[in-house]
């Protein structure tokens, strides 16, 4: 096998304009001429270095989506399997490409995602953005110029917006040149894996090499659409800075399949080329992308965080007058008044309906039987009256009344006794019955007054609990939102790997941008457009491994996850037919508990 280049020959030497980009691409240069620095490159102590570094930058870059390669094809774990070593860590180097260009890929879209909304916002919105959310130095220069333009001419805004829409377009035209580059060659090496995977297996001594150099034709082909990106590029673009050099890829020699079979050494060689030019690639896209890439946090927010930061200033020298150190004791009152006032709420809107709550359960059963009137009273009372009414009307009538009398016929006799003794009120208040027969009407009035009372006392009774309730009801209030902010928290609703509605939502829009692409894909396949076919398909795994990434861990909570997972490699097959992919997406959606809305499931 012929020698290759040397590690630092091929070096892009991209420009300082931004420092934070640089500092993985110049980490691996310092690495590489430190690398050189030893005389041999069998150095034990330098290749366990080496190791080390690569998989820990492996483990940060780990691919969820399976390889399009048998099952029996000995992966990266196998390393120290002598008969599978060699194709052990041809899939390890195959890992670490995919994962290195999903995790591009996923930088890249989140900024186009980014600059796509803002192009499709509103003037005023775009407007906001050149001035407000590009940092304070872009602040101070646009706010300049949008002032002297309106002093001097009338279409100030509108200049303000093209420039806004220009500064936006550039940096989508780029990302999306990236984006198709690094998709096409997602999905050629997709499809190669899948072509090969049984040749690999089988007759890996043969199979190996050839795909090596396919992968390494892969890099010429992706060094190619980069160097057209570099010749496209305007002399008046909006992006700062000057771009890197050129990506120059080192090169395998030329495979001669008929011929005597690569020994360990070239085959070790060629795949550390693989890692270098792996290297280059995240080097080089770490500056391209950092140069076009949406504004970071810090400086979408920046007048926030400054009017924060002022505030806090003022706040906390506010906060020295007012403390012990000025010798002043105002803090201390406060907090001391602040802690009162929370524990007088808490006793008053919490503890004491919970405790109320609580003794109402348990001395209502207890002294069910006591309460403001019992039926004895009431029945005592009943039989008093009953005897009254009985001697009244035996005296009256001079007859025995009869055991079966009743209360309302002998109360009849009293009334009209009652009557007659109206017409001599005052004689016979003296020597007649009249006396004896407004005592009976009290008797009477009292029995009827202690009979209502008694209902009333089983009403209250039967309604003590719901009193209770009534009272607890702000700990109860404050109940439900201390739940529901605490629910929110452990399904983590906010993301797709979530259990909450939004996460569910957000893995049944991959369903559907998978569903998308696949329609594409057909679409350009019958058009004949194979070279944006494969742009598109390279987009479908990247779509299909973000789906896998999200839906496993909820997947695996419904037992669901072996099915789930051989879908989704179903749906990644280059040749797959397109309906029984489409078939695919709606049973993803139908049948899977974990990618079935909320309502369904209810």
């Amino acid at each position: 096998m012929d020698s290759q280049p040397p590690a630092n020959e091929s070096t892009p030497s991209p420009s300082p304009s931004n420092v934070v980009d640089l500092i993985p691409f110049y980490s691996n240069y310092i690495w590489n001429r430190l690398a050189s620095l030893y005389p041999t490159s069998n150095s034990i102590f330098l290749g366990k270095i080496s190791n080390l570094y690569r998989q820990t930058v492996s483990r940060k870059r780990h691919i969820s989506f399976p390889l399009p390669l048998p099952s029996d094809f000995p992966s990266s774990s196998a390393i120290n399997s002598n008969t599978s070593a060699d194709t052990a860590r041809i899939h390890g180097v195959l890992e670490e490409i995919m994962a290195g260009v999903l995790s591009n890929l996923h930088d890249i879209q989140k900024s186009l995602d980014f600059w796509q909304s803002r192009a499709e916002g509103s003037n005023a919105r775009k407007a906001y953005f050149m001035i407000f959310e590009r940092g304070p130095v872009a602040f101070l220069n646009e706010s300049t110029k949008f002032v002297s333009k309106s002093l001097s001419e009338e279409s100030a805004m509108q200049h303000l917006c093209q420039s806004s829409s220009s500064h936006m377009l550039d940096r989508m035209r780029v990302l999306l040149e990236l984006r198709s580059a690094l998709a096409s060659f997602l999905a050629q090496l997709y499809v190669e894996l899948d072509q090969r995977g049984e040749d690999l297996v089988k007759n890996p001594e043969k199979s190996l090499p050839s795909l090596l150099a396919v992968i390494n034709g892969l890099f010429s082909n992706l060094e190619g659409s980069f160097s057209h990106l570099h010749a496209e590029r305007e002399s008046d673009s909006t992006v700062d800075g000057s771009y890197p050099m050129p990506l120059v890829f080192d090169q395998l020699p030329e495979v001669n399949e008929e011929g005597s079979q690569w020994t360990d050494c070239e085959l070790t060689d060629a795949i550390n080329l693989l890692h270098k030019n792996l290297e280059k690639l995240n080097s080089y896209l770490s500056v391209m992308v950092g140069k076009h890439r949406k504004p970071r946090r810090m400086t979408l927010y920046w007048v926030r965080y400054t009017c924060g930061a002022v505030g806090l200033s003022v706040f906390s020298i506010w906060l020295l007058r007012h403390s012990s150190l000025m010798g002043s004791s105002d803090i201390e009152n406060w907090v001391h008044d602040a802690k009162e006032a929370t524990m007088s709420f808490f006793s008053d809107h919490v503890e004491q309906p919970l405790l109320s709550i609580r003794d109402e359960l348990f001395d209502t059963f207890r002294k069910r039987h006591k309460g403001v009137m019992e039926t004895e009273e009431v029945q005592l009372t009943q039989d008093s009256l009953h005897r009254m009414l009985k001697n009244f009307c035996e005296q009256s009538t001079r007859e025995k009344v009869p055991d079966n009398a009743t209360d309302q016929q002998m109360l009849e006799v009293v009334m009209n006794r009652y009557e007659k003794e109206l017409v001599h009120p005052i004689h016979n208040l003296l020597s007649g019955e009249l006396a004896r027969g407004l005592l009976i009407q009290v008797q009477k009035l009292k029995l009827d007054i202690e009979t209502a009372m008694l209902e009333l006392d089983q009403i209250l009774r039967a309604n003590e609990i719901n009193f209770a309730i009534l009272a607890a009801l702000p700990a109860f209030f404050l109940s439900i939102v201390m739940l529901t902010v605490l629910r929110t928290w452990l399904k983590q609703d906010s993301r797709a790997q979530g259990r909450g509605r939004i996460a569910r939502i957000h893995r049944r829009l991959l369903v559907v941008e998978i569903e998308k692409r696949i329609m594409q894909y057909q679409s350009y396949i019958e058009q004949g457009r194979d070279k944006d076919a494969e742009t598109v398909f390279g987009l479908l795994i990247y779509s299909l491994e973000r789906l896998y990434r999200v839906v496993e861990k909820p997947a695996r909570a419904t037992d669901e996850w072996d099915l789930v997972k051989q879908d989704l490699i179903e749906l990644g097959r280059p040749q797959q037919q397109t309906s029984y992919k489409l078939t695919v997406t709606q049973r993803l959606v139908t049948v899977y508990d974990c990618l079935l809305p909320t309502l369904t499931r209810q």
